[in-house]
């Protein structure tokens, strides 16, 4: 490939410089100054490394929000769909996030909670992080019923398919 590109630059009339890519550089002299200016970053980085995390710790904490329960509040937990399980067609919005709500019992840490689980949850520990709960401002009468969710001890639930609705064979070469 490399001879073609020679001839055709040179049926072009013009100055064809390789590089690889790993050393794109063509010359010591850029060699040099992509040396220079990877030593004076590094320098910035030693200088205004404390500035910089500060900067960045404080975009985050913006964002961020505290979320505290009190006991007998209702709290939704999150679950996630099985990895590697085959879908049929895309994952619907539909598909549940969350369920419960549940009620929460303790706190056992500063962002641990146990809640109250029902009879089919009972394999699954009772004591979450907040980042997996979710406060429950609904009427107890939405509740999302567990006997139509399949959720393992690590709350994740399998899709499975209710029907297969059309199917087609392809023949390739």
């Amino acid at each position: 490939m490399s001879n073609f590109w020679r001839s055709f630059q040179k049926a072009l009339g013009t100055r064809l410089d390789m590089s690889t890519a790993y050393h794109s550089q063509t010359d010591g002299q850029s060699e040099r100054t992509i040396q220079t200016l990877e030593d004076m970053l590094c320098a910035g980085v030693i200088d205004f490394g404390n500035a910089a995390h500060d900067r960045q710790k404080s975009y985050a904490n913006m964002r961020r929000k505290p979320l505290e329960f009190q006991v007998s509040d209702k709290a939704m937990l999150k679950v996630s769909p099985w990895k590697g399980v085959i879908r049929f067609g895309k994952r619907g919005k539909l598909n549940p996030q969350y369920i419960g709500p549940f009620k929460v019992l303790a706190k056992v840490e500063i962002v641990a909670y146990r809640l109250k689980l029902p009879q089919q949850l009972s394999q699954t520990h009772s004591t979450f992080h907040v980042s997996n709960l979710k406060k429950c401002l609904s009427d107890e009468l939405l509740e999302i019923p567990l006997d139509e969710i399949h959720i393992d001890d690590k709350l994740h639930f399998a899709e499975e398919p209710m029907e297969i609705m059309d199917h087609q064979v392809k023949w390739l070469k």
